[in-house]
């Protein structure tokens, strides 16, 4: 059966600062836990009841600090073998976790979420009552007033800027048909950047604007607005939304070009499409990628950044090993549905530099879940695509703090027998760096130079600072997670 993550953590007495379930929005089914996943609970368990004695804490309040982050990474290497660069004396002594700490390091999160919270719209239209509902059973809420409360503008600042490292971030949003059904409409993404960055006194956060081409001509108009009056930094696109009309594709002469050249007369070169994950409202031939080839070289002058990085999800993999694939022609480890696609796309045609990977959600997902199956894919985007071409997304706070994520990628590693089979890449500080920030900065025209010493001396700095000084990270996680009771998973209802 389905349960909310955030369920399961209340009744947890020290919830994991790094997911042991997947859990979801409804944009993919998760899988169950997998043996893996439940070893790496119970170690992690016997670990930081160690070590929190040991520094005279509770184990939640160890498991909320810099060492309770190296407990689990620690855990995991015993599971998946040494696959997190960590130390025993990180886990015992929170200065040698702090000393290892990367410093001024600019993060620069593509793909951030919150909700609008306007109670006119929730209280009063059928619509806004339905959305209300999804929230609430998402973040397990148990008023109205509290489901808005955990995905408001606050608690993003909180999230995002206060409870992780994150430097800066791009507000995204989500499609419908018509903007006042919609949680968080172009002219609210861009408050919230207004809101963020006015706080901040420093430009912090950008905007997406939503495109819609499969609405026809009138969509043309909607896209001027956005540009001239919201002043929208990129543009955010879902090719499988049909929202009432067909799925859309970027190589559609008819229905798509008419928007890729007026969006080059508008001067907006970044086009960030969803792909991947198509449960739920999506069709699913309109989140697969085969539509980028001839876009990308029809368009070289536009940027088509590929949101989740295509990521099918984890349907394809087996609940026994969390590694076993089990619905493929093929058993090799490199091949990763529909990512591998992407790839072949590239290794065809060279010439495409138009094509980047963004890493929301399918780095969260596999990281914890499959942890070789990630390193397959980091390892095939830095060989084909080129280190550059990889963007830091999150896909928060839709499932909570991005903070755990960002651990992730810091202490990962490239196992040596990784490196001598397949060629990758050893993961370097300056492949981190570039991944988690300056290639995103470099797209969107940021001088990350200027942009630090501006941040250093705002006012969001500053509070972050005294936030610190007792901080309190909940370590919940958000979205349904399956509970296994013999059955596959399905759908839930109410899917959104």
């Amino acid at each position: 059966m389905w349960i909310r993550q955030c369920e399961l953590d209340a009744q947890n007495e020290a919830p994991s600062p790094i997911p042991t379930r997947i859990a979801s929005n409804e944009e993919f089914i998760p899988p169950p836990q997998s043996p893996q996943q439940r070893e790496f609970e119970a170690r992690l368990t016997a670990l930081s009841e160690q070590a929190a004695r040991g520094q005279g804490l509770s184990r939640r309040a160890f498991l909320r600090t810099g060492s309770g982050m190296a407990a689990a990474l620690t855990a995991l290497n015993q599971v998946f073998g040494p696959i997190y660069q960590v130390s025993a004396d990180e886990v015992k002594d929170q200065k040698a976790f702090a000393e290892k700490w990367p410093k001024d390091q600019f993060i620069f999160d593509v793909q951030t979420h919150h909700v609008d919270v306007s109670r006119n719209w929730y209280e009063k239209t059928d619509d806004g009552k339905a959305v209300l509902r999804f929230l609430g059973m998402l973040r397990g809420a148990r008023t109205p007033e509290k489901a808005l409360e955990l995905l408001n503008r606050v608690h993003y600042v909180k999230e995002i800027f206060g409870d992780s490292d994150t430097t800066m971030a791009v507000i995204s949003g989500v499609p419908s048909r018509d903007w006042d059904k919609n949680p968080l409409p172009p002219d609210q993404m861009v408050a919230t950047r207004k809101y963020v960055n006015d706080l901040a006194g420093s430009q912090r956060v950008l905007s997406h604007g939503l495109l819609r081409p499969n609405l026809g001509k009138k969509e043309l108009e909607e896209m001027e607005r956005q540009v001239k009056e919201l002043k929208i930094d990129a543009w955010k696109m879902y090719t499988g939304a049909e929202l009432g009309e067909k799925a859309w594709f970027l190589d559609d002469e008819k229905v798509a070009y008419p928007f890729w050249e007026k969006s080059k007369q508008l001067g907006i070169k970044n086009l960030c499409i969803h792909k991947g994950l198509p449960l739920g409202a999506f069709n699913e031939k309109g989140c697969t990628p085969f539509d980028l080839e001839k876009a990308a070289k029809d368009w070289p002058d536009l940027n088509f950044i590929v949101y989740h990085s295509a990521f099918r999800g984890f349907g394809w993999l087996g609940s026994g090993t969390g590694e076993k694939v089990k619905d493929k022609k093929t058993d090799d480890p490199q091949e990763i549905p529909w990512v591998s696609d992407v790839l072949r796309i590239l290794k065809k045609n060279p010439q495409i530099k138009n094509i980047y990977f963004e890493l929301g959600g399918t780095f969260n997902m596999t990281s914890v879940y499959a942890p070789k199956t990630c390193l397959h894919m980091l390892g095939q985007m830095i060989q084909v695509a080129g280190v550059d071409h990889v963007l830091w997304g999150t896909d928060s706070i839709w499932g909570g703090s991005p903070q755990s994520q960002i651990v992730r990628l810091r202490k990962l590693k490239m196992p040596e027998d990784m490196q001598k089979k397949y060629g990758y890449p050893e993961l370097t500080d300056d492949i981190k760096n570039q991944i988690l920030g300056l290639n995103a900065a470099k797209l969107f025209g940021i001088d990350v130079k200027a942009k630090r010493q501006a941040i250093k001396a705002d006012k969001l700095s500053q509070l972050r600072e005294e936030y610190q000084q007792d901080p309190s990270p909940s370590n919940t996680q958000y979205g349904w997670v399956w509970i296994e009771d013999g059955r596959e998973p399905t759908v839930p209802v109410g899917n959104a």
